[in-house]
């Protein structure tokens, strides 16, 4: 009888054991069934919320919202709730540029600099970046600015480069704050400045721009830019832009760690 006992026992356990089994197994695969299931509704829900905000994006624009307009191009450049179509988005740009929308003319003026929907042509995107810097658009400032820098669709002019990379770097524009530290570095449209070189990439690099990060530490490097040689600072500045992914920054790291000098 003691051995009978037993081995229900034992079989009851393996029975119990392979039921909490399955209910374990059984539970895992239903939560993953259901959170397949509520990543399908959410992507479903968001299409739907797309195609909705498209829909009423669009019957603005049509009644002349100028900024239902810029949005509407936005969303066909894009393809966000629409099929990507450059055409379309460029008619509806140029609507709201029409009405004097500063952010379509910076728009329009980044789909001529493209050649996106119409010919590659920087005397337009240059007229339109200036009608939205102009009015205080700051990405207009910065490309208007990178384009006196390039030359493109304009004779280079680095004094106007500076002067319009300043407004947005004051304005916040932690690209425009860098490419003005390095026409302070380089000399270009300033003069006997270089020490506010490194004073605009930091603004630039605590907005976690890794190009201010990986110039700054340059600057350290070679005692460059209002700052004295600290090869510690340079270091901590490389490595912080090559965390972050900067590939020159990266390339330095390498170099420092092969020739034994890290810290």
């Amino acid at each position: 009888m003691k051995k009978a006992a037993l081995a229900f026992a034992l079989c009851l356990g393996v029975l119990c054991l392979g039921v909490l089994c399955h209910g374990v197994m059984g539970s895992a695969m239903a939560q993953t069934a259901a959170v397949t299931s509520q990543r399908a509704d959410d992507a479903t829900r968001a299409v739907k919320l797309l195609a909705v905000k498209f829909s009423e994006t669009r019957t603005a624009a049509e009644r002349g919202d100028a900024v239902a307009q810029d949005n509407l191009g936005k969303m066909y450049r894009d393809g966000n709730g629409v099929a990507l179509d450059y055409a379309q988005a460029i008619t509806w740009f140029q609507k709201a540029a029409d009405q004097g929308n500063a952010s379509a003319q910076s728009d329009l003026g980044g789909m001529y600099a493209s050649g996106w929907g119409v010919a590659l042509d920087y005397a337009q995107a240059l007229a339109w970046y200036r009608r939205a810097a102009e009015q205080g658009h700051v990405i207009a400032q910065l490309y208007l600015g990178e384009m006196y820098a390039s030359g493109r669709g304009v004779v280079r002019d680095d004094a106007q480069a500076v002067a319009w990379y300043r407004k947005a770097a004051e304005r916040g524009d932690a690209v425009a704050q860098a490419n003005l530290g390095l026409m302070y570095m380089s000399g270009l449209g300033v003069e006997g400045k270089e020490a506010q070189a490194v004073v605009w990439f930091r603004k630039a690099a605590d907005q976690g721009n890794t190009d201010a990060q990986y110039r700054i530490g340059l600057a350290y490097a070679l005692g460059k830019g209002g700052v004295a040689p600290d090869y510690a600072q340079a270091e901590a500045w490389i490595r912080k832009a090559a965390e972050q992914g900067h590939a020159g920054a990266q390339e330095m790291v390498r170099k420092i760690e092969a020739s034994g000098t890290a810290k």
